[in-house]
């Protein structure tokens, strides 16, 4: 883990401690503590980022409510190498991926952002993993678990869409520049279909996420 990749953990779990201490404090001296902590959170990113720590803080007290870790989904389609897709915002290459949304599985989520970065329909049909986004160093802000699900997929060839530049089939031979986390999930995935590696993949206990 870099040293901007744990100063973001750190205040990301000062931002989780002070959300929960609000949402139960039970006196106004409990609330003024721990609005001080979310503050010191706010500062930390500030300077992270070169952002008014003010303005984060706004951020912050608008999401009180988001104590626990964030769930994204990504699909992994196999047909002649596996399918990636570039993103717009650091021009590198994933899996078709994001957060999960209000009312859906994490399959469900999986299966809606392949069609809406690649233009794909699929069905998922087994879990891959689960990847802790500070292990898999994927550089998020917040701490996130990814699901990647095996999605059957429609034999359409993929295009991009509103949230990427491109989409297209790789050889494992031959992967892309692949976007932080990716460089760690797909070399497991590519394992794992093999049948070198267990399925599901889970995160060891007090260990580095590593692809051999």
């Amino acid at each position: 883990m870099s040293s901007i990749e744990e100063l973001y953990q750190i205040a990301d779990e000062l931002r989780a401690v002070a959300s929960l201490g609000l949402r139960f404090a039970e006196n106004d001296y409990d609330a003024e503590r721990y609005q001080r902590v979310l503050a010191a959170s706010s500062r930390l990113v500030g300077v992270l980022e070169q952002k008014p720590p003010d303005e984060i803080l706004l951020q912050f007290q608008g999401n009180l409510f988001h104590v626990s870790p964030l769930a994204g989904s990504n699909a992994a389609v196999v047909r002649d190498g596996q399918l990636f897709i570039k993103r717009r915002d650091n021009g590198l290459w994933a899996l078709p991926g994001g957060l999960a949304e209000v009312g859906e599985t994490l399959a469900q989520a999986a299966q809606r952002e392949l069609e809406e970065e690649a233009g794909i329909r699929g069905l998922a049909i087994q879990l891959l993993g689960i990847f802790d986004s500070r292990l898999c160093h994927s550089q998020v802000k917040f701490h996130m678990y990814w699901a990647v699900f095996l999605i059957k997929a429609s034999p359409a060839k993929p295009i991009a869409g509103p949230e990427t530049t491109a989409a297209a089939f790789f050889d494992e031979s031959a992967l892309p520049p692949l976007s932080p986390g990716h460089h760690v999930i797909v070399p497991r995935i590519f394992q794992m279909l093999r049948g070198e590696k267990p399925v599901p993949f889970f995160d060891p206990v007090d260990k580095d996420v590593r692809a051999e």
